[in-house]
């Protein structure tokens, strides 16, 4: 594969381009790396087709949590755009019952005019919990859901409320692919999980 390779990469639910600031030194020796937006429509269909129409030919794709719906509908719409894939704390389900009741919680709460609490009810379940009194990585928490705004919030929530299961069209998926889950994820647990640091893990991606 040619090391030029463009790179996308999509964050997660209120995160903005801070969220790959780690992985960025690593991955931009392979090629130009684009953070992708993610926040202008409220469904998957439509995002992708926004990051699509912005993007190279042929690309590398990774995406977490939110990004990863994002990627499985990319897969869906373009799979053979996409070089190689990488797929971190996500899932292929839809919601369950349980999730989306929480989903409405969060939504009612932010149209509300209480979307500034949102930040310190998503920490404790996305950040690991050796990490849960580390005030410098809050305030990045804090800033990317500022960034964020309670508008784009809620479109990425109806997103995410409205996303179809990925499961039937994993089989189609046939180019290299990462998965990769965080030792303590509580928000996507699995039975079996990887453990390699993000900037080990970008470098197996190639």
């Amino acid at each position: 594969m040619d090391d030029s390779l463009p790179i996308i990469l999509i964050p997660g639910l209120t995160c903005t381009a801070r969220l790959y600031a780690e992985q960025i030194p690593t991955l931009w020796p392979f090629g130009p790396v684009t953070i992708a937006n993610h926040t202008r429509d409220d469904s998957m269909a439509a995002i992708a087709r926004r990051i699509l129409s912005a993007a190279p030919p042929r690309f590398a794709l990774a995406g977490l949590s939110m990004g990863g719906y994002i990627a499985f509908e990319i897969m869906r719409q373009a799979p053979a755009r996409v070089a190689k894939l990488a797929l971190l704390d996500t899932g292929a389900r839809a919601d369950a019952p349980e999730q989306t009741k929480r989903r409405r919680m969060l939504m009612a709460q932010t149209q509300a005019g209480r979307y500034a609490e949102i930040p310190d009810l998503a920490f404790p379940l996305y950040v690991h919990r050796d990490r849960h009194g580390d005030a410098a990585l809050k305030k990045i928490v804090v800033m990317m859901a500022e960034e964020t705004g309670p508008e784009a919030y809620l479109r990425q929530q109806q997103a995410i409320l409205s996303r179809p299961d990925s499961r039937p069209s994993l089989s189609a998926i046939n180019c290299k692919t990462l998965v990769l889950v965080g030792d303590a994820d509580e928000a996507t647990p699995q039975s079996s999980r990887a453990r390699s640091p993000p900037a080990l893990a970008a470098r197996a991606w190639w």
